[in-house]
């Protein structure tokens, strides 16, 4: 398996884990994550931030957008400026991809599933989240013969680490 994603619970550590694993292996890696934007304790949107540096809005309760997901308005702008070139440059330049992640949010743009399918399809590891809730471009994902989906929960999500630095390790050239 070439590409190995997580799914899970909201909270459950599957970022924590990706974080986990390019801090332990060194990997050269490029692509994306997302970190929740909290004020006072409260969870008020997502942010993006690219391994190169980058950093954007994915989703936020003040943003003005047609694109929502429950309380959040969808930054379209950000997710194509930020993310999906993240993806695009890591294609061309690193070892392996991390796409942290191919949800609800990301579903709204046809260029950022446009580099997700790409990435996939390439001969690049990618490590990335995705949703566990249904929907045919995720379905699709989910049935490739390459992609290994390991669901992560409280009991698991150590070993997960492990396991996935072993995959890693071995693929490394």
């Amino acid at each position: 398996m070439k590409n190995i994603l997580l799914t899970g619970k909201p909270g459950i550590g599957k970022t924590s884990i990706i974080k986990k694993v390019l801090e332990s292996l060194n990997l050269d890696a490029g692509g994306f994550y997302t970190k929740e934007i909290r004020e006072g304790g409260i969870r008020k949107g997502f942010e993006i931030i690219a391994l190169n540096g980058r950093k954007g809005i994915l989703a936020h309760v003040d943003c003005k957008s047609s694109y929502r997901v429950s309380r959040y308005g969808v930054n379209i702008k950000d997710l194509e400026k930020i993310a999906a070139p993240a993806i695009e440059s890591a294609l061309r330049n690193k070892e392996c991809i991390i796409i942290d992640e191919i949800g609800r949010m990301e579903l709204y743009s046809p260029k950022f599933c446009s580099w997700v399918k790409r990435a996939l399809d390439s001969e690049k590891k990618v490590l990335g989240t995705i949703q566990a809730r249904h929907n045919e471009f995720l379905d699709s994902i989910r049935e490739r013969e390459d992609t290994k989906i390991i669901e992560v929960t409280f009991e698991n999500r150590e070993k997960i680490v492990k396991e996935i630095k072993e995959i890693l390790r071995w693929r490394k050239p």
